[in-house]
């Protein structure tokens, strides 16, 4: 690719709006990292689904699900990482630590809250480590 180019590629990306989403993602991997979390992946895509956020707290791997909302009318956003969805990224979590042959190395899956109101330049966050326990088969996390 042309510099030309990659900078028109560039540029588009800078000027296109991220979504809620994206920036409630942002915001959560700025958090993290304030903590002393290295994030090492974030969108990590397959074709069985996606984890937010990879990141590493000392010698745990944190699988990180970032859920955000731009208020509470329709509950905490905690609350949309239901059974089946701790089910799909413990699955999705596995199949990270078989790829990269970590299976021996301790884990865990935190939630990280992100409310952000229309107009406000900052959202709220709210961390919750160790939010819940792996489901379903192949619980290899210690």
């Amino acid at each position: 690719m042309h510099w030309s180019e990659q900078l028109r590629a560039w540029w588009r990306r800078w000027r296109t709006p991220r979504s809620l989403g994206q920036r409630g993602e942002r915001a959560a991997a700025r958090h993290l990292r304030r903590l002393g979390y290295r994030i090492i992946r974030r969108s990590q895509r397959t074709s069985a689904g996606e984890i937010d956020l990879i990141a590493v707290d000392g010698r745990t791997l944190v699988f990180v699900e970032v859920k955000t909302r731009a208020s509470h009318d329709k509950g905490h956003p905690a609350e949309a990482v239901d059974r089946q969805k701790q089910a799909r990224l413990t699955r999705l979590a596995l199949g990270f630590l078989k790829r990269h042959g970590l299976l021996e190395h301790s884990a865990r899956f935190d939630v990280v809250a992100v409310t952000w109101p229309v107009g406000e330049r900052r959202p709220t966050i709210e961390h919750f480590q160790n939010a819940f326990e792996p489901h379903g088969p192949g619980q290899m996390f210690s």
